[in-house]
């Protein structure tokens, strides 16, 4: 694809209005400046305190802070917590917290918001709450810079899960005496963060300007960051190479341009920066109503997706088939499962089927189902319809269903108004974190997204969750994730399709932005703009 393709696709594709609107790249300098960061789709809301939504958490970042940060090593960091310690018995951590913080509405930050956030926010109502923070009893707090977490089994996980993407801290005083579902705030966020909320307009974009009296001295670089939305993926594209927009993360760029970008002298595309984000994309079945409450059947899809074609025709080569619930790039990973990419899978999916009890009919359809989308752009859209040719192979006819993200949120993890959808789950740095959610019977939550909506568990599959979640010897706990593994994969309450390399295309312009293993889900207070 050539320069002059993609400039008659930008100017195509954007409306008047959306010329009107669209912030131009600032001047370049060292200190200052306006970075211009596509986000894709626009977020829901900005409470992610309640939504791990991959959107939200590009943007409520840079406006809260975490105890923690994470370098590219994954090693922690101290952010809101100067240092920390574990007793011996590992049923107390004690932070001791920063001194002269405050909120974006002047008031001080202290033990009282930490212990606040955990105990009555996060906790109750955080989605993977219950689960990263059910060892956590109480957060005591003997002074004003010290908080104590008192666990009731030893948790090493909870060190890795407080950055301010998954924990973020949230002002007591602000919330205090609110219904947090109702926080008043919500979408208007004031935190600690190195980026002040100033503006959302509707359908075009988010304003963060520059936290003047940010606790790290010198930071943030940037003046200000503007977070657009941009639906079409042409003119994404046109918006990187035309420098209207600096940053896009998360394969938001079409896999197709990645090649036409990167050969650009002013465009970098990269897979750095991702560290602790390894994640698997898949099918979610409703295994509580027929067809999908047979495993057959759940298998006989399972069987019938064409993985590498999926990764050829929709990622461009940018990722591995996904045979488990745990990415290949975390070390609990274990390939001794039932696998599903076999020579003969279309032959093994139609004896499943014919064996659980659907025959061809006359018109060779053996059922029909609808199949719901991930409303996250033109690459979901692009797996979705090749699912439907895979599942038409063995007589099962899918009909696509594609809204906007709020009603698909809540037909899949309020109502369970679905027969199968797709999503992706990121696994995160242990499996406590990213993959308890998705087969937990405690994860089954009515209202609290991206956790176990297949409502899929067996007390075998729990029992082997909990006992890795506090076993402190890393040969047991292996064996226990590897046990898990084969148990869930031959169940198949999801179809694991791919493990896909997550792509960050930025204008070479941009420096620092590699700095957080956690993509563009963290502060962005050491990026800066070369002059």
């Amino acid at each position: 694809m050539g320069k002059a393709s993609v400039r008659n696709r930008l100017f195509g594709c954007m409306g008047a209005a959306f010329l009107a609107t669209m912030p131009m790249a600032a001047h370049a300098q060292e200190q200052g400046g306006t970075l211009i960061m596509i986000v894709q789709p626009e977020p829901p809301s900005l409470a992610s305190y309640m939504s791990t939504s991959q959107p939200i958490g590009q943007v409520a970042t840079k406006v809260y802070d975490g105890l923690l940060e994470y370098d590219s090593d994954t090693v922690e960091q101290p952010a809101l917590a100067e240092s920390w310690e574990i007793s011996e018995d590992g049923l107390s951590i004690t932070f001791n917290l920063r001194q002269g913080v405050r909120w974006h509405d002047g008031e001080p930050f202290t033990s009282a918001d930490v212990a606040f956030t955990f105990m009555d926010v996060l906790r109750e109502f955080h989605p993977r709450g219950n689960n990263n923070l059910r060892a956590l009893e109480a957060v005591d707090t003997p002074d004003e810079h010290t908080a104590i977490f008192r666990l009731s089994t030893p948790a090493p996980y909870i060190m890795r899960i407080l950055s301010s993407y998954e924990s973020p801290i949230v002002p007591k005083h602000l919330f205090e005496g609110q219904d947090v579902r109702e926080y008043s705030n919500a979408n208007t966020p004031i935190g600690t963060g190195p980026f002040r909320f100033v503006e959302w307009r509707r359908g075009q974009f988010m304003q963060f300007d520059r936290n003047e009296d940010y606790w790290r001295d010198g930071k943030p670089y940037l003046d200000r960051i503007i977070a657009r939305f941009i639906s079409d993926t042409g003119t994404r594209t046109a918006a990187m190479e035309t420098g209207e927009a600096h940053v896009t993360a998360y394969n938001h760029i079409a896999t197709e341009d990645l090649d036409y970008l990167d050969s650009l002298p002013h465009i970098e595309v990269t897979t750095d920066g991702y560290e602790m984000m390894p994640g698997v994309n898949f099918l979610i079945f409703n295994t509580t109503e027929p067809p999908f409450d047979d495993v057959r059947v759940r298998q006989a899809v399972s069987y019938a997706v064409d993985r590498q074609f999926i990764i050829d025709a929709v990622y461009n080569g940018f990722g591995v088939p996904g045979t488990s619930p745990i990415s290949s790039k975390m070390i609990w990973y274990s390939d001794n499962v039932r696998r599903y990419d076999v020579e003969d899978r279309i032959e093994r999916a139609n004896a499943l089927l014919d064996e659980a009890g659907f025959p061809r009919g006359d018109n060779g359809i053996r059922f029909q189902i609808t199949h719901d989308i991930q409303p996250y752009g033109e690459v979901w859209m692009r797996f979705g319809e090749i699912v439907v040719q895979n599942l038409a192979q063995i007589g099962i006819e899918a009909r696509i269903r594609y809204e906007d993200t709020p009603t698909w949120l809540t037909r899949v993890y309020t109502n369970y108004d679905f027969t199968m959808t797709s999503t992706s789950y990121f696994n995160f740095s242990d499996p406590v974190i990213g993959v308890h959610r998705g087969y937990h019977s405690n994860q089954i939550i009515p209202g609290t997204v991206f956790v176990n909506a297949s409502r899929w568990y067996s007390q075998e599959t729990d029992d082997l969750m909990d006992k890795a979640a506090v076993e402190l010897d890393f040969d047991t706990r292996m064996a226990l994730y590897e046990e898990f593994q084969q148990l869930i994969v031959e169940a198949a309450p999801h179809v694991f399709a791919v493990e896909p390399s997550l792509v960050t295309v930025y204008n070479n312009s941009v420096h620092g932005l590699l700095e957080s293993p956690f993509g563009s889900f963290w502060g962005m207070d050491r990026v800066w703009i070369e002059q």
